[in-house]
């Protein structure tokens, strides 16, 4: 007990941080280095368990979207001071031979994409609402977050280097639930409501930089929907209700709409 209390005090007097465009304070312990050294090992790990899919279209259009978006939030953080929260990024794009409708970013820009998921995209401007939710988890450093909590709770505030050399089987699952990825092809995990509302929103101003039109963002929810009323994928079992989602990007959406106006 002592320990999860010493750990959560330093958290508080180190580790304060504000996410950038909803200014949401957050309490991270794990240094970024550690997170992309995590991530990169991890991602490779995922590639080399899976099946990359062979469509060019499919690859071509995830890479494309993936870096405009990428150029657009990196400009934005520059511009307002808050480069370090890429500081190390090297993006890679990838899309997994996977039924699953899904895909997900973790720490340094790492994405995959599910082919499962290319269909409801249906284009650029739908590939863009889903790259760029994902995006704004790693910037706004969820998975960090998450593992930080995780860390206090399960390994009693352990460091994470102790941690993966003394439990290294059981810290390597904390590591890709906090990622949002589980160790099965097709798992994934999800992330807390707060985090994908603020995905969310940062996902639709984060498109609206790179010149996708934010209204996109609703359509693509009303298609994701109409499939879960017909099999239910995947991606809604880890994900708010739609409905809801819908009614909260339109609330934010004449915000999304003026950096789209000024792209």
């Amino acid at each position: 007990m002592k320990k999860i209390v010493y750990f959560a005090f330093a958290v508080l007097l180190t580790a304060c941080s504000t996410v950038p465009l909803t200014n949401r304070q957050q309490f991270i312990a794990i240094p970024s280095s550690e997170m992309l050294s995590l991530s990169n090992e991890n991602y490779d790990t995922v590639l080399k368990e899976s099946t990359l899919s062979k469509n060019t279209s499919y690859k071509n259009a995830v890479t494309r979207v993936g870096k405009r978006i990428s150029t657009a939030v990196e400009e934005y953080l520059h511009q307002i001071g808050r480069g370090e929260l890429i500081n190390g990024y090297e993006w890679e794009f990838n899309v997994i031979q996977d039924e699953t409708m899904n895909a997900w970013c973790m720490p340094g820009g790492k994405i995959a994409f599910y082919e499962g998921i290319m269909p409801i995209c249906k284009d650029d401007a739908g590939i863009a609402v889903v790259m760029a939710h994902e995006v704004a988890h790693a910037v706004a450093k969820h998975s960090n977050e998450r593992l930080t909590q995780q860390m206090a709770l399960q390994m009693g505030g352990m460091a994470l280097s102790q941690a993966l050399e003394e439990k290294r089987e059981e810290t390597q699952n904390l590591v890709m639930t906090a990622f949002g990825v589980g160790t099965q092809l097709g798992v994934i995990l999800p992330y807390s409501r707060s985090h994908e509302s603020e995905a969310d929103e940062l996902g639709l101003y984060f498109m609206a930089m790179a010149g996708y039109n934010p209204t996109e963002a609703p359509l693509f929810w009303e298609r994701m929907k109409a499939e879960g009323q017909s099999g239910g994928p995947e991606f809604l079992s880890t994900h708010p209700n739609p409905e809801n989602r819908i009614s909260d990007l339109e609330k934010i959406m004449p915000k999304a709409l003026e950096y789209y106006k000024n792209n």
